[in-house]
């Protein structure tokens, strides 16, 4: 009794890509994250079991950390009054603002800063000292030059959200293909379609992973901005809801910033995936 080995080679689809097998599918972002947040919610409901007995039980002051139901119960008043929509609404509104207009500036400067040694060159030193000065430290300055009213706050945002985007740029567009870029050049490429079909498609999962950071960090920075100069907004709500001693408004905002962080990360890293999927087909694509 013999025994017989296919040898055929392996099935390819109509553009020469390895079909993959069932059995090496790889997980889905939804699959994941239901798997981590199954994994994780022990810990998660062992948190809120504390949060609940420790100041019941004497063990912290609970005029200073009040427990979780007093906390969920005041939230629950503040999503059904609609103030606390309009507080978050307004929030997200100033910090997708700043992000936009960094995406704005940003991207095409990186393109530029990647792609021109020269330019790079000429640049880097003021990117790299705006770079490491701290947007908080900033803070003062542009109330002090923008006033206390919407500008300032976008002001902070855009300062959080642009050095991320442009430095992810320049990398995206420096790890571009050399063998493509000069592919593209022996045609008789120009720049413009230099930058549309070659430089810009491979530095894209660098830029939306710069765009994931920008995007945090835009909504951390006006939480910031409102607690010191506003009159509105989750900051706002947090900042206020403490001086007035009303701790189980101020820990309410503090759980909905958490949450809207979340929602936020899962948002991003899914798409991020989606948007660079395209990027890591073609990593594996024909052997």
């Amino acid at each position: 009794m013999s025994l017989t080995i296919d040898q055929s080679p392996p099935i390819r689809n109509a553009l020469g890509f390895r079909r993959r097998s069932k059995a090496t599918k790889a997980p889905t972002a939804l699959s994941e994250t239901f798997s981590t947040l199954t994994i994780g919610l022990p810990a998660l409901i062992a948190f809120a079991l504390l949060w609940e007995v420790a100041p019941r039980a004497g063990w912290i002051n609970a005029l200073f950390f009040p427990p979780l139901s007093r906390v969920l119960a005041t939230l629950w008043e503040m999503i059904m009054s609609g103030q606390l929509g309009e507080h978050i609404g307004i929030s997200l509104q100033r910090a997708a603002a700043g992000f936009v207009l960094a995406v704005v500036i940003a991207v095409p400067l990186g393109l530029l800063m990647g792609r021109y040694s020269l330019f790079e060159k000429a640049s880097d030193f003021l990117v790299q000292t705006l770079r490491n000065t701290s947007q908080f430290a900033l803070l003062p300055v542009f109330i002090l030059v923008l006033g206390i009213g919407e500008a300032s706050k976008i002001a902070i945002t855009f300062y959080a959200a642009v050095f991320f985007l442009l430095i992810n740029t320049i990398v995206g567009v420096k790890s571009a293909d050399p063998l493509l870029i000069k592919a593209a050049r022996s045609m008789g490429t120009s720049d413009w379609n230099m930058f549309k079909k070659v430089i810009f498609p491979s530095a894209i999962p660098s830029i939306v992973a710069g765009a994931r950071l920008g995007v945090k960090t835009s909504l951390f920075s006006v939480i910031a901005a409102e607690m010191l100069a506003a009159q509105s907004g989750i900051g706002y709500l947090i900042q206020h809801s403490s001086l007035m001693l009303e701790t189980d408004r101020m820990y309410a905002g503090i759980l909905t910033l958490t949450i809207i962080g979340l929602l936020l990360n899962y948002l991003l890293v899914a798409g991020e995936r989606r948007a660079t999927h395209w990027h890591s087909s073609a990593d594996s694509g024909p052997n």
